[in-house]
């Protein structure tokens, strides 16, 4: 065995084998902290993927949320208008109600005031056309006489006539 410790081969050997050891040492040392780095990189990755997550769907949550209360809104809104448009309808045809009233009796007013005129003109030519007649009669008859026996007929008719 003497002769293998002197043997320049079995020194290089050993060298070799010590280089391969220690630079295996250092390449598990480097290439372990590479790999731990690399897995804090990921973890740090995962958790903050993880809290983008959360907070997207927090967000998606506020937004469902605020899509709800903007529905109802809306619909508040909807059938608030849909009111307002049924009475304004209603308040119109009361409107129209009153107002086709209001024609009907100022043409009922008018219908009534042209039937009075009709009846007072008509009147009024019943009165020249008996005037006339009456005037007719009396210029016959005075030239007849008969206008002295008319007069004592009109004054025994006064004491009837008048009132009581």
């Amino acid at each position: 065995m003497k002769e293998l410790f002197t043997e320049s081969e079995f020194w290089v050997a050993v060298a070799f084998a010590l280089f391969v050891a220690l630079l295996g040492k250092l390449m598990w040392a480097r290439l372990s902290a590479m790999l731990d780095k690399r897995s804090s990189d990921i973890a740090r990755a995962l958790a903050d993927a993880e809290r983008l997550r959360a907070e997207a769907l927090k967000a998606r949550q506020d937004a469902e949320g605020t899509l709800s209360r903007a529905t109802s809104e809306a619909e508040a809104i909807r059938a608030q208008a849909l009111e307002e448009t049924q009475r304004m309808q209603a308040r119109a045809a009361a409107g129209l109600q009153s107002a086709v009233a209001l024609r009907e009796q100022q043409a009922l007013d008018r219908i009534a005031q042209s039937e009075a005129t009709a009846t007072k003109q008509v009147r009024d030519a019943a009165v020249d056309v008996a005037l006339a007649a009456t005037r007719a009669l009396l210029r016959e008859q005075i030239g007849s006489g008969r206008t002295a026996n008319l007069i004592d007929e009109s004054i025994a008719e006064l004491p009837r006539r008048q009132p009581h």
